[in-house]
């Protein structure tokens, strides 16, 4: 019996360059050197949950990550269904949240947060990854069902 090379599409390969960066980027744990591994010097996060401006380069996402992981330390995110891939860009359906137990958090459209205050966020949303030049070029769009209990005025 010969053993025949499997060979996977560029798609296929893309969807699982982007299982990798989900899994660690939003998974928890999660894995910050994924970011200089796969990520695009230039990439761009952008959450309309934490305001108009995105947040741009590998530097700048890391420090929000660290940030945003530290006032949420459980925060975890999923895909909730089987991620479409076209040519070199792939796009995912996710959902995820996390409890705020850890330090003050002033990076939410919704006010700032004090220390631990035990308040559950929840999110759901679609991304929209290209990957090219052997880095992920990211674009986050977030529905507007994201929510949070008893949210701060």
């Amino acid at each position: 019996m010969s053993k025949e090379s499997v060979t996977m599409s560029k798609e296929e390969e893309n969807k699982a360059i982007i299982g990798r960066w989900f899994k660690a980027f939003w998974g928890n744990p999660w894995d910050p050197a994924i970011i200089d591994e796969l990520a695009a010097p230039d990439l761009i996060v952008h959450y309309l949950m934490h305001g108009p401006k995105p947040r741009k380069g590998r530097e700048d996402v890391k420090k929000f990550m660290t940030e945003f992981r530290a006032a949420f330390p459980d925060l975890n995110f999923w895909g909730v269904c089987d991620p479409i891939a076209e040519g070199d860009y792939v796009v995912g359906r996710w959902e995820g949240g996390g409890t705020h137990t850890g330090t003050a958090f002033d990076d939410l459209a919704v006010g700032s947060l004090p220390a631990a205050t035990g308040k559950k966020i929840r999110f759901t949303g679609t991304t929209v990854l290209g990957y090219g030049n052997d880095s992920v070029e990211i674009r986050h769009f977030v529905r507007p069902d994201s929510s949070m209990e008893n949210q701060p005025s």
